[in-house]
């Protein structure tokens, strides 16, 4: 497992091409999708912070939570499968590339089910195949399938699905940067 420090240190050095295409390409399309109150779930080092303003950051990761707090966004630091958030406090919740580092997703998807409204938005990023084999901490790889019957399985309904940087199969061999996002409905269980 990659310590926390680590893992600090290579979200910051991360190259400014990334940073380009995070801010004026992803976040752009992800943001369409979120509605009201916006919740980031493994907010990392901010840069979905820093995109849409007055949205929450929470992370596992205290070195993460403690940077976001210096750069003036909203943070909070999480325990293992614990939101600390009232039932209904968010009307979306983004978790970009972060499902693949949990073993058994159900306790933290429940969670995200209890803290979103009704109908609320689930935004859910999946590395492809060559950025799945790039990260030795990632624990879990979904396909589009298994992404859509996880998700399906804990409460949520697919809305739409797609791929970036584009929406070509072909990238998902050859560009580590292809994820696979889903954008699901929270539903009564």
């Amino acid at each position: 497992m990659v310590s926390q420090n680590n893992y600090f240190q290579y979200l910051k050095n991360r190259s400014l091409l990334g940073l380009v295409y995070r801010k004026f390409w992803l976040y752009p399309k992800l943001n369409y999708f979120l509605v009201g109150k916006v919740l980031d779930l493994g907010c990392g080092i901010g840069d979905f912070l820093s995109y849409r303003k007055k949205t929450v950051g929470i992370d596992i990761n205290s070195k993460m939570v403690d940077w976001c707090l210096s750069q003036g966004h909203i943070a909070v630091k999480m325990e293992t499968d614990s939101l600390p958030f009232e039932n209904n406090s968010f009307d979306s919740v983004i978790m970009d590339n972060v499902l693949e580092h949990i073993v058994n997703p159900e306790s933290i998807l429940n969670e995200v089910h209890r803290v979103l409204v009704s109908d609320g938005i689930f935004l859910v990023g999946v590395p492809g195949s060559l950025g799945y084999k790039k990260d030795s901490d990632h624990k879990v790889f979904y396909s589009q399938d298994n992404l859509v019957r996880t998700l399906n399985n804990n409460g949520f309904q697919l809305k739409k699905i797609f791929a970036m940087p584009l929406n070509f199969k072909l990238f998902d061999k050859y560009l580590s940067q292809y994820c696979i996002y889903g954008i699901f409905v929270r539903i009564e269980n």
